[in-house]
């Protein structure tokens, strides 16, 4: 099984990257948040692999970060859960956010993921809230990372969600500020779309 590869960056999309490898391209499935980190095509990678095998293809999964991985791992060995939803869930939200979603049991947070309802968020909750130790900390570091400026629960999920998508946080954090203050109702889905026109 494939658990690490190293080599040229040939081409990258936001769930796509192909990497060569001792003149093997190697085509992987990445998350947003893996998207946004990686260097520019023609750079050189690192990324470590889940290799998933079935009876009809060998597909690789790849992770810039440990803890990305680790989630992924703990995510598809969830009833329901297969790999393409896992990488869904780790594009809608940052492994960070997921942590402290999944500790803290906010089923909101889960259900905004498309393909996440109701009973596979409390799934979710359920069968990985006590096998998250070590994921989320940081010697030395406060495990909620940097301070940033307070936002509301609608507002700090567009930032996140920017982010993933490879804005620059503080960019993010000043088109969604410039949405709520424009609009009347508030809500993941209003604000995302105004902070998204204010960002082009």
């Amino acid at each position: 099984m494939i658990a690490h590869l190293r080599g040229l960056l040939l081409d990258k999309h936001p769930n796509q990257a192909v990497v060569e490898a001792s003149g093997v391209g190697y085509d992987v499935v990445i998350s947003v948040g893996t998207f946004s980190a990686l260097p520019q095509a023609g750079s050189e990678v690192k990324l470590r692999i889940h290799t998933h095998v079935r009876e009809d293809a060998i597909q690789l999964f790849g992770f810039l970060t440990a803890e990305e991985k680790a989630l992924f791992e703990k995510l598809i060995a969830v009833s329901g859960i297969g790999p393409k939803l896992a990488i869904t869930v780790l594009s809608g939200i940052s492994a960070p956010d997921l942590i402290r979603a999944i500790r803290a049991a906010d089923i909101p947070m889960l259900t905004r993921v498309p393909g996440i309802g109701k009973k596979t968020a409390e799934r979710i909750v359920l069968e990985l809230r006590d096998k998250l130790d070590g994921l989320g900390t940081t010697p030395g570091q406060d495990p909620k990372g940097p301070a940033s400026p307070v936002f509301s629960l609608d507002e700090s999920d567009v930032v996140s969600a920017l982010v993933n998508l490879g804005c620059q946080r503080a960019a993010a954090e000043t088109a969604v500020r410039k949405a709520a203050a424009e609009l009347d109702a508030q809500g993941f889905e209003p604000l995302f779309r105004r902070a998204m026109e204010l960002l082009r």
